[in-house]
């Protein structure tokens, strides 16, 4: 009955951000910080932006693939199913509904003034987003320099997402490689 019962409040919770966050994963952020990290304790904020960064470089949708992953992390794979059922029925039913009504009232001005308070609301969401990445993200120099050159790279050279974060991650391998080895050998000298 636990087993359910942890089940449940899996779905739900993720219910609740499917059905209360627009604007995709980044604008998911805040609310899955909420119920993941701080309400439910499923992860920290660090594994929850780990699973954030994979959940951007395997296909699909991000907030399908974080999901899933929180969902498989606390109760195997089927809590991976419920988790992922969770965040997507609500697109479901919201875009069936609006689907069906949508090209009958999409000309009227107060629709449109909606949708344009809507994308408003979403570039601020995604500016809090951004910040709270960038305080457990961006640690010291190298890792802001890190982050200079992935917006360098995607905002003026269009370079691919998943390009972007798979060299970051090899440049941090690397550098722990190296950061390491100085220290070993410092620590050797003395």
């Amino acid at each position: 009955m636990s087993k359910i019962k942890d089940l449940a409040k899996l779905f739900f919770a993720f219910f609740k951000v499917g059905i209360l966050t627009f604007g995709g994963g980044y604008a998911m952020l805040p609310m899955l910080e909420r119920e993941i990290a701080d309400k439910h304790k499923w992860a920290t904020v660090e594994e929850m932006m780990d699973y954030f960064a994979i959940s951007q470089c395997t296909p699909g949708v991000i907030a399908v693939n974080l999901a899933t992953f929180i969902g498989r992390k606390t109760n195997g794979i089927i809590g991976g199913i419920v988790a992922t059922l969770g965040v997507v029925t609500p697109s479901v039913i919201i875009i069936s509904l609006v689907a069906t009504i949508l090209q009958k009232v999409y000309d009227n001005p107060f629709v449109k003034s909606a949708f344009l308070g809507i994308g408003v609301a979403v570039c601020a969401i995604l500016v809090q987003a951004f910040l709270k990445i960038s305080k457990t993200g961006v640690i010291d120099k190298v890792t802001f320099c890190i982050a200079a050159a992935a917006f360098v790279l995607s905002i003026f050279f269009g370079v691919s997402t998943i390009l972007i974060i798979v060299a970051a991650g090899v440049f941090g391998i690397v550098y722990m490689w190296a950061k390491e080895k100085s220290d070993r050998k410092t620590g050797d000298m003395k």
